[in-house]
């Protein structure tokens, strides 16, 4: 009797350690798929967020590297650009990347070329009124243009050297009045300036006289102004963000580069291109013919004040 007592307490013991151990295992196993579940929220939540480009674009109209029916590099103005994400035109040459938060400037060789010249752009236009070319500005109203931007992409020549851009530019602009006293059909005058992107370095280039006695009238004339020898700044910026700063008075132009480097232009070359209005650009004005080359320049921000 005393054996059959103590086994059926033998018998119930075992019967509790293993339903004990059961209610564990569903335990532990409930408790593994709430973690896999807790898991996934939490990579849902650290997924990257939509970035925009801190751009206005409402004083700015953009050259495409694609012609129209006319044979011309199509333009998009405003109000137009501001919807550019939705244009399909655009969408292959200016687009953005929303994952850095920046618009993509994408340029190559094709037959669409501005006039006086044998390259090919993606590039922005500053129009103080939008839609209008012809309110400018000059040295001794003065301006300000800061821009944060990166390589994205570049082929290289057949040398292995990077191919170069420019991607921000002061050029010169004829009045009216000045454009018909020289004889002239437009109102084209020359860059007074323009930065490139150069195998990794920012290289800028800017125009000096001819003959330092011109008259004014003789000012108005391209060929009185010629480039300069140029400047390269130490910092090599390579495919990382940088930041450029244009800042421009009477008889004066200084460029910054990441608030660290500074190039003064101060001069009777400064002082003598005051006769002329200006606007700024910026974007990718890509500088090579060479088959299947091309670049993408990355904007994250763009700002302009007078």
């Amino acid at each position: 009797m005393k054996n059959f007592r103590k086994e059926i307490l033998i018998a119930i013991l075992i019967g509790f350690i293993s339903v004990n151990a059961t209610c564990q295992n569903k335990k532990g196993s409930v408790s593994d798929s709430d973690v896999k579940i807790e898991k996934k929220k939490t990579k849902k939540k650290k997924r990257k967020k939509v970035k925009l480009p801190k751009i206005d674009l409402s004083h700015w109209k953009v050259t495409l590297p694609v012609a129209n029916e006319e044979g011309k590099p199509i333009e998009i103005s405003p109000p137009e650009i501001l919807n550019f994400a939705d244009i399909e035109v655009a969408k292959p040459y200016m687009y953005i990347d929303s994952t850095k938060g920046a618009i993509v400037f994408h340029a190559m060789p094709t037959d669409s070329k501005t006039r006086n010249t044998k390259y090919t752009r993606s590039e922005l236009r500053e129009q103080m009124v939008p839609g209008d070319n012809n309110t400018n500005w000059t040295f001794a109203d003065g301006a300000y243009m800061k821009g944060k931007l990166a390589m994205d992409a570049s082929t290289r020549d057949s040398e292995g050297k990077y191919h170069r851009t420019i991607i921000m530019q002061i050029h010169g602009r004829l009045t009216n009045e000045q454009r018909d006293l020289i004889g002239e059909d437009d109102n084209n005058a020359p860059p007074i300036l323009k930065i490139y992107w150069d195998k990794g370095k920012v290289r800028v280039k800017t125009k000096v006289l001819k003959n330092l006695n011109a008259t004014d009238e003789e000012l108005l004339h391209e060929d009185a102004w010629d480039n300069d020898e140029g400047f390269n700044f130490e910092e090599e910026v390579g495919f990382r963000k940088f930041t450029l700063e244009v800042k421009v008075s009477e008889g004066k132009m200084v460029i910054i580069l990441n608030n660290n480097e500074y190039k003064v232009y101060e001069s009777i070359h400064m002082k003598r291109w005051g006769i002329f209005e200006n606007y700024f650009k910026a974007g990718n004005y890509f500088q090579s013919r060479d088959k299947g080359s091309f670049s993408k320049v990355r904007f994250y921000e763009l700002e302009v004040s007078h």
